[in-house]
C-alpha cells in the first residue's frame, strides 16, 4: 500500500464511517473499482486500525457527554441506584445494545472476513442498507427524544448493529433506521447510534492490535498506518459534526439512493469483468 492510498482511504474511512453508508463497504469497493492489488491481510488490519481514528473523532466530539455519563455510571453503582439518573441509564442502555454485535462478531467473524473479500456481495449488502434507510423513513413515527430510550429500545437497536457487522450494512445506518423504528427522531438515534459505537470499535481495534503485532514486517507499515489513521479521524469529526446538522432537518433518502445506485455499479462492473 502507498501513501496516497493510505491517504485517500483514511479520507474514505473518516468520510464514511459516521454516513450512513458504510465505510467498510467504500474501503471493499474502492480498491476493487480502482483494481488495487493490495495486500489482503494488510487490508484487514489498516481498515480495523483507520476506524480507530474515526473512533478517537466521536470520543473528541462527544467528550463532554461521555464524561457525564461515565461519572453518572459509577455514582448509580456506588449508591446501588443505577437507573435512577438518566445518564446512568444511558451509560447502561448503551453497554445493553453493545452485546449483540459483540457475540454476532465472535460468532461470524471468519464469514465476515469472507464477505470482505467480496466486491459483489458488499454489494448485496449494500442494498440492505438502501432498504433499511428507505423503510425507516417512510413507516417510522420519529417523535421520541433519547431520553425517553427503554431497554427493549436499546436491545432491539443492538440487533441492528449486530447485523451491521457484515460489509455494507452500515453500522450508523442500520442503527438509526432501528432508532426510527422505536420511535426515536433522526438527531436522537443518531447520537445513540454514534455513543454505542465507541465499545463495539475500541473491542474490535483491541482485537485487531493483536494481530498487529504478530504481523511480519509491521515497522514497513507504520507509516501507512498512521497517516490512515490521522487522516480518518481528522475527516471523522468534522463529518459526525454536518451530519447532526444535517439531519434537524433533512432525510436519510438521498443516502439510501447514494446506496442503491453504487450497488448497481459494482454489480455491473464485476460482471464486465467476468465477461471479458
Amino acid at each position: 500500500m502507498t501513501f496516497i492510498q493510505a491517504l485517500i482511504l483514511g479520507i474514505i474511512q473518516g468520510l464514511t464511517e459516521f454516513l450512513p453508508i458504510s465505510s467498510t463497504a467504500h474501503l471493499v469497493i474502492l480498491p476493487f473499482l480502482l483494481k488495487w492489488d493490495l495486500n489482503p491481510a494488510f487490508v484487514m488490519i489498516f481498515n480495523t486500525l483507520i476506524q480507530l481514528g474515526t473512533l478517537a473523532a466521536v470520543i473528541v466530539y462527544f467528550w463532554h457527554d461521555l464524561i457525564t455519563i461515565l461519572k453518572a455510571w459509577f455514582e448509580g453503582i456506588k449508591t446501588k441506584r443505577p437507573f435512577d439518573e438518566p445518564n446512568s441509564k444511558l451509560g447502561w442502555l448503551i453497554i445493553l445494545a453493545t452485546i449483540p454485535a459483540g457475540l454476532f462478531g465472535l460468532l461470524l467473524q471468519s464469514k465476515v472476513r469472507q464477505a470482505m473479500s467480496s466486491a459483489v456481495a458488499t454489494a448485496v449488502f449494500l442494498f440492505v442498507t438502501a432498504i433499511l434507510l428507505t423503510a425507516a423513513e417512510i413507516w417510522s413515527r420519529k417523535t421520541r427524544q433519547l431520553d425517553s430510550l427503554k431497554p427493549l429500545d436499546a436491545g432491539i437497536i443492538g440487533l441492528f448493529q449486530a447485523v451491521s457487522i457484515f460489509p455494507g450494512i452500515s453500522r450508523s445506518g442500520a442503527t438509526i433506521s432501528g432508532g426510527q423504528w422505536r420511535g426515536l427522531t433522526r438527531e436522537s438515534a443518531a447520537k445513540f447510534s454514534f455513543l454505542m459505537s465507541i465499545p463495539i470499535m475500541l473491542a474490535a481495534g483491541a482485537l485487531e492490535m493483536l494481530d498487529l503485532f504478530k504481523t511480519p514486517g509491521l515497522t514497513q507499515m507504520v507509516p501507512q498506518l498512521l497517516i490512515g489513521f490521522i487522516i480518518a479521524g481528522v475527516v471523522g469529526y468534522f463529518s459526525i459534526r454536518w451530519f447532526l446538522r444535517y439531519l434537524k432537518s433533512k432525510s436519510l433518502l438521498p443516502f439510501a439512493l447514494y446506496c442503491a445506485v453504487l450497488a448497481i455499479v459494482v454489480i455491473f462492473v464485476a460482471s464486465g469483468r467476468t465477461l471479458n
